[in-house]
């Protein structure tokens, strides 16, 4: 497959970006032996940041892969079987838990990481063949709340035009590690150098991208929601918000409920609450309203949070009071080749709901944080068996040791992963699947705009033998279910045959006469136009579908991206995606296609839960400040908060249980040698803490909050803010009987998760710190 010494283009898998990197093979034929910028890349134009540079420890570091498919032994220990198998097993004990118990109980997690979303694409083909309902992912840990916002005010998601903004805010992000958006230190230093742009940072750290700032708003941990509603308040008090773009866009009735309540906001107490002096706010706010454009970009710290919905909340309406809407260097809504992030905006209460916890459904995904609850149950409608794809919930989820519980409680698990990881070790089967760089594979997060780009990633180097891709997995369970089969597949691939015209006459024609074949259409896709594709790429085949699809959404943007019109755009579109290397441009948009995509609606600005919200916190603040102020004596007090907004004398300090740093990444490179720096993981701390508990670069202390103890290694920092800490994240895996550093969800709570979203508070966990 690949000449060795040959340079292959591919793209980096370690945040959403996906950057175009190139990668040179080894003699073996197996190691990556330099690793650069793919300049021929659409987006990424040869930018790269050096995680990706380091990608050779996750193809071939240590990390427990399996190359073929494991059976539990009574005895806990795993033998490994043919897939014949394995897929008869797994499809008999699937079909015994939908006739025992009803194909509702088997819930689904995973379909993908930051750069695996191909295979995860096939899963809803499994889903409906054994029944099943239910199901959630890594979204549901973080994004769910603005998904649910976004609907509500919009009815369509939104994104940030960072790169050519006036102003720049950031809320809870540190682009210059997290990235998030094409190039992110690149456009951060620009944006740093021109004097007539500015940067406004959000965060309780003082970040790398807060250095670059001109506003770093160093907010009390757990209190944005003050410090945002400050800020448009000040916009509506001092008269400063778009009016005549509010009358012509927003409903009028919302535009007056949202303005009545922030005029009655006390902005000095609110600052006061937040610990960030007023005229700094004032100055900030004043700031975005004369910007002839403002992009603003929120992100874990604060979806991660407290109020983490309320705060996604007011930080859009800080954007939409100041008419930073559908205009360049503003927010926009997104073409797509999926409809990842949207949502129905039920209001609270109404909508789908979780069978046993009754926790709210945002974007068709079950809240990560009580998915014990609906296992560790004796309700009827428990889930019973669990499919896991591509994702480690018994890491990366709050409260290991209750999921842990959980997974043992279920009648069957079932893991498709590359590697023999945390969760795959309760598994009852493991079936291996391929890395991301020996398969077709390819992200829907694609989100650029005026130009979007869609990358579909060749494999770089040969499969092992005995792994399957996930497509032929999931291929394989719909057929040991019973649910398709050669009588379906022969007339569709005899069409496929005869030329894709014809197969499309003959694909629509089934789904009209047979409707239930609909969502097994991903695998009708596979089997039948799969093997007609060039390169290999079978794997691609539902991107035909999704490749017409966006043609017929978006036909201005995919003609004036090169594909021409009518239903010869998506063949046009799907065959520069197949054939297309570097990636592709799928929409080329004017500036006015986000009100397009909005429709006819005016934007919704009274979200009326979420207002009331904002409307009781002058119930709320001097009742938390008291409590806070109870355990705080000062920077030179006896708990170390400082005033930061800990949370009593019995837990003084604020942990933030999973740090983005320079060399942490999500648990996909197992391998602990790939970090250059801080190979342990040191808990971070304001200089003030360690002078308060006697402690130096290096020294251990006892870590404790309300759900496990360890102890760890501090890093004294003049960046963190008195009483609050952090651990990074990626750490606390176990490759060949080793444990590098901590896991945070040994620490975090299930029951700390937001009242509307349900996701965790895994950047405000109470803690308390003990000098060893």
């Amino acid at each position: 497959m690949v000449e060795r010494g040959e340079w292959r283009s591919s793209a980096c898998i370690l945040c959403e970006c996906n950057c175009g990197i190139e990668i040179k093979v080894g003699a073996d034929g197996r190691s990556f032996d330099k690793i650069r910028g793919d300049k021929l890349h659409p987006a990424s134009a040869g930018y790269t940041c050096n995680k990706a540079l380091r990608l050779d420890h996750y193809q071939n570091g240590r990390s427990g892969r399996i190359t073929s498919p494991l059976r539990r032994r009574p005895d806990g220990t795993f033998e490994e079987i043919d897939w014949d198998t394995a897929i008869t097993e797994v499809a008999a004990r699937l079909k015994a838990v939908q006739a025992a118990h009803g194909g509702e109980t088997i819930f689904y997690y995973g379909g993908g990481g930051q750069g695996n979303h191909l295979g995860g694409a096939y899963s809803p083909a499994t889903l409906q063949a054994f029944g099943a309902r239910y199901r959630s992912s890594a979204l549901a840990q973080e994004k769910t709340g603005e998904f649910w916002v976004n609907a509500r005010l919009l009815g369509a998601p939104n994104r940030a035009d960072l790169e050519h903004c006036e102003v720049a805010v950031f809320v809870g992000k540190n682009p210059y590690q997290s990235h998030g958006f094409p190039r992110a230190r690149s456009v951060l230093k620009e944006i740093g150098k021109d004097p007539a742009r500015s940067m406004i940072v959000i965060d309780p750290v003082r970040t790398e991208t807060a250095d670059l700032a001109d506003f770093h708003l160093q907010v009390r941990p757990g209190t944005d929601v003050y410090l945002l509603t400050a800020l448009a308040a000040v916009l509506v008090q001092e008269e400063l918000v778009a009016a005549e773009w509010l009358a012509e866009h927003a409903e009028a009735a919302g535009v007056k409920a949202v303005t009545a309540v922030l005029s009655e906001v006390p902005v000095g107490a609110y600052c006061e609450v937040a610990d960030v002096p007023e005229d700094l706010v004032r100055a900030a706010a004043r700031r975005i309203a004369a910007a002839g454009s403002v992009a603003v970009l929120e992100d874990l710290g604060v979806q991660m949070n407290k109020d983490s919905t309320v705060v996604s909340y007011v930080e859009k309406l800080i954007w939409l009071l100041t008419g930073n809407l559908g205009k360049k260097g503003a927010q926009y809504v997104p073409s797509g080749l999926a409809s990842l992030g949207r949502d129905r905006g039920h209001p609270a209460g109404e909508g789908p709901r979780s069978p046993v916890a009754g926790a709210q459904i945002i974007s068709g995904l079950v809240p990560c944080n009580v998915i014990a609850d609906e296992i560790l149950t004796d309700h009827p409608a428990r889930y019973r068996a669990m499919l896991i794809e591509s994702a480690n919930p018994a890491h990366s989820l709050a409260d290991s040791a209750r999921m842990r519980e959980a997974l043992e409680a279920l009648e069957l698990v079932v893991v498709v992963d590359v590697a023999m990881t945390e969760t795959a070790r309760l598994a009852d089967y493991v079936l291996p699947a391929p890395t991301q760089y020996e398969k077709f594979e390819a992200t829907f997060f694609n989100f650029d705009f005026p130009k979007n780009i869609f990358h579909l990633r060749h494999p770089v180097v040969a499969a092992p033998e005995g792994v399957l891709p996930e497509p032929e997995i999931h291929a394989r369970l719909v057929e040991a279910a019973g649910a398709l089969g050669e009588d379906d597949y022969a007339p569709l691939r005899e069409a496929a045959g005869r030329g894709r015209a014809a197969f499309a006459e003959a694909f629509l024609t089934t789904l009209g006469a047979r409707p239930e074949l609909a969502k097994l259409a991903p695998v009708l896709l596979y089997r039948t136009l799969g093997p007609t594709l060039p390169h290999g790429a079978a794997s691609a085949a539902l991107l035909w579908a999704a490749a017409h699809t966006c043609a017929q959404r978006n036909p201005a943007g995919v003609a004036r991206a090169g594909y021409g019109e009518g239903l010869e755009a998506g063949e046009r579109l799907f065959d520069a995606i197949v054939s297309g290397p570097h990636g592709v441009v799928i929409t080329d948009d004017e500036q006015d296609e986000t009100w397009r995509r909005i429709g006819d609606r005016k934007i919704q600005l009274d979200v009326p839960e979420l207002l009331a919200e904002i409307a009781r916190l002058p119930e709320r603040f001097a009742a938390r400040d008291s409590a806070d102020s109870a355990g705080s004596t000062g920077s030179g007090g006896s708990t170390g908060t400082g005033g930061t907004g800990g949370t009593g004398s019995e837990w003084p300090y604020v942990l933030s249980a999973g740090e983005r740093r320079a060399f942490t990444a999500n648990t996909i490179i197992r391998d602990p040698g790939w970090r250059r720096r801080d190979p342990e993981g040191t808990l971070r701390m304001s200089e003030a803490d360690a002078r308060l508990l006697n402690v130096t670069a290096g020294d251990r202390v006892r870590l404790t909050t309300r759900r496990g103890s360890v102890e760890v290694a501090v890093e004294p920092t003049d960046r963190m803010r008195a009483g609050h800490i952090s651990l990074p994240n990626g750490l606390g895996l176990e490759v060949s009987e080793v444990t590098t550093g901590i896991a945070p969800n040994e620490l975090t709570a299930s029951e700390d998760r937001d009242e509307y979203a349900g996701t965790p508070w895994h950047k405000h966990v109470p803690a308390r710190l003990e000098a060893l």
